[in-house]
């Protein structure tokens, strides 16, 4: 059994997971606890349909790479995206890109959180984001989808107050729907095992 251990942990280890997996590594459900400048947001992650997803989301916490980031992307009416740049748009340290899970059979649905990604479908690494509506096209297909692992349990208020932040073009990162307001992810943190 414990081969079998190390087997899995070199595997985890192999998609950049390198601590994630060791955080609650009994706990199907860990929480994570995202205080922003405009409050906090709990979300219950589901390591029982999105392991990957949810130890690489992990590694980073424990890193503190989330610490000081911004979110960077803002469309009302469809996602809220982080944890690729800090408050000053320099790009966060990346681990290895991970497998993509959207065949795990959770939606893309409103208060969902997401792997975010390039046109790869394994191109995942520290960006995430929010489900602003139910966005059914981002799920898989005939195509792959964008891998959902968790959801808001609190602090949905928070989201609806960041929704209505007026958006613009960055001179700094030139790109379109940046909150011309910085909504700040102060530090992200496990919650206790309950």
């Amino acid at each position: 059994m414990q081969s079998l251990t190390i087997i899995v942990a070199l595997w985890f280890m192999s998609f950049g997971c390198i601590a994630g997996q060791f955080i609650q590594p009994n706990n199907l459900f860990p929480k994570v606890k995202l205080m922003t400048s405009h409050g906090d947001i709990v979300v219950e992650l589901d390591r029982s349909r999105a392991p990957i997803s949810v130890n690489n989301f992990l590694s980073y916490v424990k890193k503190k790479s989330y610490d000081n980031t911004v979110f960077h992307r803002l469309e009302p009416e469809f996602v809220l995206q982080g944890g690729g740049f800090d408050a000053n748009y320099r790009p966060v340290e990346e681990l290895k890109a991970i497998f993509n899970e959207s065949g795990n059979g959770l939606k893309n649905q409103l208060y969902t959180i997401a792997m975010a990604r390039l046109n790869d479908p394994h191109s995942a690494t520290s960006q995430f984001f929010f489900n602003l509506q139910d966005n059914t096209h981002l799920d898989p297909g005939r195509t792959w989808g964008y891998a959902v692992f968790g959801y808001i349990s609190e602090g949905t208020e928070v989201i609806e107050k960041i929704r209505a932040i007026p958006t613009d073009t960055s001179i700094e990162l030139g790109w379109p729907n940046v909150p011309v307001e910085k909504v700040v992810l102060k530090t992200a943190v496990v919650l206790p095992e309950q």
